[in-house]
This record gives C-alpha cells, sequence and structure tokens, in this order.
C-alpha cells in the first residue's frame, strides 16, 4: 500500500496561555502553554477530570477558548468555526450515523463541501484500503464490531486531509486485546500519513506507545511535557513518577539526603548510596542542602540477591519470562521487577531477600513540594516553559 498523500502545507499547532473557566467560575484548565510542530504526534494523558479532553475540544473548536490563543499554521483560530479549521476529530463512542453505510459515513463530509462523485469514490476506496475495510463499504455500522466501526470512525476523518487530526480516547470502548490491535495500527497509519495528530487517554501505556512527546496533566495543570523515555528517566515530580511506568515507581518514605565531605549521599532504610557525579553537580548547582527527601525507584531498576536492603516477599509471580515481586521492607511497599534468568535466589511467597539498586537510577523527592530535586526545573516552571509547569 503506497503511502497516503496530503496537500503539503505546515500543520504546526500553537496554544498560548490556554484557559477554560465555566460559568460556574470553576477553572477546568490553567494556561496551558504548547508548541505541536509539524506531523508531530502529541498525546495528552492524565487521570480523569485533569483538563485533557478539554484541552484537544478547545483546540477542535467545541468548547470556547476562556483565555489564551491557538494557532493552527500561523493563523489565529479563537473565533474561527470548528468546520473551517482543518482539522477532524475522533470520538470515543465512534459518532457514526446508524443509517448510512459505511461507504456513505465516510463520504458525508465531502458530500457536504460538493466534491465531485468521482473525486469522493477514489477517497473513499483509497482511505478504505489502508484501513482494511474496503470489505464492509456496504455494511451499515451496527453489523461491525467495535473495532471496525472505529476504522470506519478514523476513516471517515481520513478522507478530509485534515491539517490536524484529533482524537479523543478512541480506544477507551475496546477490549484490551483490540485495544493492542487498534495501537499498532494507529502506529502504522501515521507512518502512512502525513498529519500532526493531537491523542487524549487515561491510559499511560498507550501514551508511551504512540507518542513523539507527551504532555502530562492534572487538576488543569500541565505537570510536565517530553518524549517517554524524558518522562520515564527524569519525571520533574512525585505526581508523573508515580503516573508513568508499569508496575509504577516505589516511593521509599523517610529517606534522608546527606552531605559528607563534599559528597551526597541518599540514604534508604539506614542504607547509604554515594549518588553519581551527575547527581552531585546537579544538587551543588542548586545549592542543595541536606534534607528528608522521598526516594522513588523503578521496579525495573532493583536487583535481588545482593547488597543491603532487605525484604519479605509477599506475593510472586511468574511471567514467563520474568517475575514480578510484591514484598515489604519495613513500612514501605516495594514492586520488584526480575527477569527469570538473572535470578538464582529463592523468591517464593515468604521468602526473605537482599535487593539493591544503583544510584544513579535513585530519583529524590522533597518532601514538602513533591518536586524531583535533580530535574525539576523552578525557573522554567514559573514561566510556564513547555516542558515544564508547576506541580
Amino acid at each position: 500500500m503506497g503511502r497516503f498523500a496530503r496537500a503539503e502545507s505546515m500543520s504546526d499547532v500553537v496554544i498560548k496561555g490556554l484557559k477554560k473557566i465555566y460559568d460556574n467560575k470553576v477553572t477546568a484548565v490553567h494556561d496551558v502553554n504548547l508548541h505541536i510542530k509539524d506531523k508531530e504526534f502529541i498525546v495528552l494523558v492524565g487521570p480523569s477530570g485533569c483538563g485533557k479532553s478539554t484541552t484537544l475540544r478547545m483546540v477542535a473548536g467545541l468548547e470556547d477558548i476562556s483565555e489564551g490563543e491557538l494557532y493552527i499554521d500561523g493563523a489565529l483560530m479563537n473565533d474561527i468555526a470548528p468546520k473551517d479549521r482543518d482539522i477532524a476529530m475522533v470520538f470515543q463512542n465512534y459518532a457514526l450515523y446508524p443509517h448510512m453505510s459505511v461507504y456513505e459515513n465516510m463520504a458525508f463530509a465531502l458530500k457536504l463541501k460538493k466534491t465531485p462523485k468521482p473525486q469522493i469514490d477514489k477517497k473513499v476506496h483509497e482511505v478504505a484500503e489502508i484501513l482494511d475495510i474496503t470489505q464492509y463499504l456496504t455494511r451499515k455500522p451496527k453489523a461491525l464490531s467495535g473495532g471496525q466501526r472505529q476504522r470506519v470512525a478514523i476513516g471517515r476523518a481520513m478522507v478530509r486531509d485534515p491539517k490536524v487530526f484529533l482524537m479523543d480516547e478512541p480506544l477507551s470502548n475496546l477490549d484490551a486485546k483490540l485495544r493492542n490491535q487498534m495501537r499498532a495500527e494507529i502506529i502504522k497509519l501515521r507512518e502512512r500519513i502525513s498529519t500532526t495528530f493531537m491523542y487524549v487517554t487515561h491510559d499511560q501505556t498507550e501514551a508511551m506507545t504512540l507518542a513523539d512527546r507527551i504532555v502530562i496533566m492534572k487538576d488543569g495543570y500541565v505537570n510536565q511535557i517530553g518524549t517517554p523515555q524524558d518522562l520515564f528517566n527524569r519525571p520533574v515530580n512525585l505526581f508523573v513518577a508515580g503516573f508513568i511506568g508499569t508496575p509504577i515507581m516505589n516511593f521509599f518514605d523517610n529517606c534522608k539526603l546527606l552531605l559528607e565531605n563534599d559528597k551526597f549521599i541518599a540514604e534508604i532504610r539506614g542504607i547509604r548510596f554515594e549518588l553519581d557525579e551527575f547527581q552531585q553537580k546537579a544538587l551543588k548547582s542548586r545549592g542543595q542542602k541536606p534534607c528528608d527527601v522521598i526516594c522513588g525507584i523503578r521496579p525495573q531498576h532493583i536487583s535481588v540477591g545482593e547488597g543491603d536492603l532487605t525484604a519479605k516477599v509477599e506475593v510472586s509471580e511468574l511471567l514467563g519470562s520474568e517475575y514480578n515481586l510484591h514484598a515489604r521492607s519495613g513500612d514501605d511497599e516495594v514492586v520488584m521487577v526480575i527477569p527469570t534468568m538473572d535470578l538464582d535466589t529463592d523468591v517464593s511467597m515468604g521468602s526473605e531477600i537482599k535487593f539493591t539498586t544503583r544510584p544513579k537510577l535513585i530519583q529524590l523527592f522533597d518532601k514538602e513540594t513533591g518536586n524531583n530535586l535533580i530535574w525539576y526545573d523552578p525557573v522554567s516552571a514559573d514561566a510556564h516553559a513547555p516542558e515544564c509547569a508547576k506541580y
């Protein structure tokens, strides 16, 4: 199948100080700043009620913008009608016309634009081939599965050659197997069409696998923007650290950041880890003082059978190539992901194990603010720079 070509144009989306305040004075979205580059795939992710769908709907024109500016392809869009923004939106519930065939659903927007019939036919069949739904063109939506309906909804958007594709939780109505399949289809689709994507989900796995960059939102604020790897390795605060990653990051309370002989040391349950050169420089550059901290360690960054930290295994899950261990170390619950081929110690339920990690993999969070002492940038946050926003 060939690449689906659309008219060449720049499709940057620039959001400046976007805010949504409802009539009851509730502010749903606070001061969002974001530059989505041409052909970039951006995913907005966060828990229910965080403002991600409201932000997308303001870009679509389905919600009025209370404050701020929205530019698409360099043109101010605040007062432009949705049909004139050259965007296409795919909804969670498909929003197909039940009385129309698949072909008629996909052709509908082109008919409204009075596109010549031969051109409509060519476009619909070209898109149907890409999405592997040619055999369903004569069927009604009720005769299709959830995954097939979602393909039709995506196809209906594709035939319009939009500058920007907006997707609002398009996979949330599908079962786990179909979600995985459709995620792969969207990745392949993105390679075939030259369009800018804004995609909303509450599923961090979707965000990590689909996005060029992820926007993490909470309570209407942007907490952090970055590549999936950035967010996994360099979370700016406790919320981002706990939201990104499966299983979630382990947090050890009642830890200390010590300074001895001009070296910073993280103390976890009385065991000391001298931090690496980069961490030392980062802490010294911000004038960090010794303090109580919360230490974070990814389950994948723990080694079992060595070290001075101890835990008791409460649940041991064998998942083929790896064990997921749920253990308790003092007052802290610890999850560990251990490859089976690396394991030469007893990890059955009730066993006592030793574990450790490399110092450079330890994340340090301020107990008062929740901010990461290595990665949080207060200057950028105060300025609402796109890479970091207030916690």
